[in-house]
């Protein structure tokens, strides 16, 4: 999640929220305790293992036996320090130390049993063969081992609900003071609350944060970071919102404003608690329904089945499980915005499979009273058919939306709607606001419903998460920029109202911005690469003599240094996309140049990602190691774009290689900058990179863009063109 600027003469509120990859976040001291007790606990399991499956009666020489013993060493001293950040958990924690104290002193026995046993000292008789048969008592190892692997569990299960107890309790100090917020009636008392909802938001933010971390369910982990997004941002807008209401006190706009703000933030604070402690409000249970592409894997597993099984379901339920996919079809087919073309498609499509589904059935009856091989035969060519018509209508409503979501984030682009709003406000222009509120409702309603048929289309649960939680945004977003834009077009003069116009304007671009990578994404699932950037991400491991990299520690930047990085986070996600949107125009997607345009945008997209505090850098040293590795791609670029230039003729050839010039020098001085130590300023140095990043992929686009016109153009002249991967090509031969 990128970073919220802090607001400026307001203490602690603005700093990041999310546990970053910089060193921003203050570790919570339980957290490092828990997590302790997990790595503690891994080498435990391998170590008791080896010892339980030891083969009783076996002789083993005298090294043997002593590197047992040392196994059981390892695991009494490994106890010990797992009791010890056990202990230290019940001293913080008075309402459960006597449950964890027994826990440890249970585990620690337990290790003290496992080493005795495991002694040689303790084997008092040598075998003629000067061989001694190991152990005696095998079966106590195993109960040794039975009960160190059960008070570990009851140290682990009390240390975490230990952690749920502090995120309540953190939120529930957050609602006080919001509460408060809300009540304010000065601004003097405004700037000394905040403040303190600051810290305590930021204390929220390393919490559920770590916790999102934790969460092995996938929906879970997406529910969790959609919740903290909506914080992160809600965060600045609460901030703006209410000073406009302090400023203007007699303005219902500016209130609808503000109190659109608190609620949302309320309810993703309820849903953060739902989620960690895994229960919802008043019994609730989820209502979502299920998507269309979620529905039509479930029915292709449900009639697959029918090859092993006949009878283990009705034909009814496949009929009605298949009515309800296509029901949902009508999300597209009712849409103003879905092309005739495609709603033909999608009926015709619909209408085969039930006719499909029919003739499965009748097939199915002859199967269960005749068991022959023609039938059985017959059988599996009715499931291929309607597991084929499914497919079919899968690429039709996947070619529907993405194509829907493209063209309306292309004709969205430039945002001509909010800078029309901003123009009014500060114009007072009541008569334009209300023309272009209505276009901005428009646009609103064209993108939550792209939205949802997005969801169903997405493939996976957290992208589903992540589609509703988009719908969700535009549909408030929407109805909060007009509220903020009338409240700054009743008062144009107000500095203040205009500047928190610009926060909610800059939430929606945002989530434009977020919507073009989750159509990525949605399209990576779809064609088989899972959601990945290709398989470049995945970074070798930096050298250990690496001084520098040693030598780089954390920093903790200020409100204004993480909204700039956020900020050149943004700007590099959209240079991605407009590098990927190049790269696809190439029908050769094996040339060379495609290739490394293809791997640095992979890189960038990363970098991008890392300014969110998410993504596959974990620290400021992975940042560092891909930004070295991504300049070396962009040299490797200019070689083979200056091979391609040899094909051109002069004049082509000139603007192509003056292009080059601008791009290598770049590449040296981020490979530069990447080495060199700035005596542990973090922040300034991934600010100098980044920047030359940026500055990199700019160029990358239009090296890519120029690349493809004169190819094009040296094919027409010559009516074909060798692949610049042609060896001969380097040598400029063609």
């Amino acid at each position: 999640m990128a970073a919220s600027p802090g607001p400026a003469g307001v203490g602690g509120a603005g700093a990041v929220y999310g546990s970053g990859p910089l060193g921003f976040a203050l570790d919570s001291g339980l957290e490092i305790k828990t997590r302790s007790v997990e790595q503690t606990l891994l080498p435990l399991v391998s170590q008791i293992t080896t010892l339980i499956n030891h083969k009783d009666n076996t002789k083993k020489s005298d090294k043997t036996l002593q590197a047992i013993q040392r196994v059981g060493q390892a695991v009494n001293l490994a106890v010990g320090r797992f009791v010890k950040v056990g202990e230290a958990i019940a001293n913080e924690n008075w309402d459960l130390k006597e449950e964890i104290n027994i826990a440890c002193i249970e585990a620690k026995q337990a290790g003290e049993t496992i080493a005795a046993l495991t002694d040689i000292t303790n084997l008092n008789h040598l075998e003629s063969d000067g061989q001694i048969t190991i152990f005696t008592d095998k079966t106590g190892v195993i109960k040794a081992a039975r009960l160190l692997l059960s008070s570990v569990t009851k140290v682990l299960l009390l240390a975490d609900r230990v952690v749920i107890k502090q995120i309540i309790t953190s939120r529930n100090k957050v609602l006080a003071t919001m509460e408060r917020l809300e009540k304010v009636n000065s601004f003097q008392e405004f700037v000394q609350i905040f403040s303190q909802f600051g810290n305590e938001m930021v204390e929220f933010a390393h919490l559920s944060g770590d916790r999102q971390n934790d969460l092995k369910d996938e929906k879970k982990k997406a529910k969790m970071a959609a919740a903290r997004a909506v914080l992160e941002k809600c965060t600045m807008m609460l901030l703006t919102a209410s000073k406009t209401c302090l400023r203007h006190p007699n303005c219902e706009s500016a209130h609808k404003n503000k109190e659109g703000v608190f609620d949302r933030m309320k309810v993703a604070l309820d849903k953060v608690i739902e989620i960690v402690t895994d229960c919802k409000p008043n019994g609730e249970t989820d209502i979502s329904s299920v998507s269309i592409f979620t529905g039509i894997k479930e029915f292709k597993m449900n009639i697959e089945a029918l090859r092993e099984n006949l009878y283990f379901q009705s034909k009814e339920n496949l009929s009605v499980t298949l009515e309800v996919i296509l029901e949902r079809t009508e999300d597209f087919t009712d849409s103003a915005y879905t092309s005739h073309e495609h709603r033909e498609r999608i009926l015709e499509l619909s209408t085969q499979a039930r006719m499909e589904l029919q003739q499965l059935i009748s097939v199915w009856i002859q199967a269960q009273s005749k068991k022959t091989k023609s039938i059985a035969e017959e059988l599996e060519l009715s499931i291929l058919k309607i597991s084929h018509s499914l497919n079919e209508l899968k690429k039709e409503l996947h070619s529907t939306a993405t194509q829907l979501a493209a063209d309306l984030l292309k004709y969205h682009a430039d945002h001509v709607v909010l800078k029309a709003l901003k123009l009014t406000g500060v114009e007072g222009n009541l008569e334009a606001l209300a023309e272009y509120a209505c276009k901005l409702s428009e646009q609103k309603e064209q993108l939550v419903e792209t939205c949802r048929l997005l969801r169903h289309i997405s493939g996976t649960e957290p992208m589903e998460i992540t589609c509703i939680h988009a719908e969700e945004t535009f549909q408030v977003t929407g109805q909060q920029i007009i509220s903020a834009a009338e409240t700054l077009t009743l008062h144009p003069s107000s500095k203040i109202a205009k500047e928190n116009l610009d926060v909610f304007c800059e939430a929606w671009e945002s989530q434009i911005s977020d919507m073009s990578t989750l159509l990525r994404e949605i399209s990576d699932v779809f064609e088989g690469r899972r959601g990945e950037k290709y398989g470049y991400l995945s970074l070798p491991k930096p050298m250990k003599n690496n001084a520098n990299l040693k030598s780089l520690k954390p920093d903790k930047p200020d409100s204004e240094e993480q909204a700039k990085i956020a900020k050149l986070g943004l700007k590099l996600g959209l240079l991605t996309s407009d590098a990927d949107c190049e790269i696809e125009k190439w029908e050769d997607q094996e040339n060379e140049i495609v290739q490394y345009g293809r791997n640095m945008s992979s890189m960038a997209y990363s970098l991008y990602l890392f300014t969110r505090g998410e993504g596959p850098l974990k620290t400021s040293q992975d940042l560092i190691h891909q930004l070295e590795v991504f300049a070396a791609e962009g040299l490797k670029l200019t070689s083979s774009v200056q091979a391609f230039s040899k094909q051109l003729k002069d004049d082509d050839k000139l603007m192509l290689l003056l292009e080059i010039n601008k791009l290598i020098p770049l590449c040296h001085q981020l490979q530069t900058v990447a080495k060199t130590s700035l005596q542990n300023k973090v922040f300034l140095k991934v600010d100098k990179c980044i920047t030359k990043t940026r500055s990199m992929m700019a160029l990358l686009v239009q090296l890519l863009s120029l690349c493809y016109k004169l190819l094009k153009k040296l094919q027409m002249e010559n009516n074909g063109w060798v692949s610049v991967t042609n060896k001969d090509s380097m040598d400029g031969k063609i």
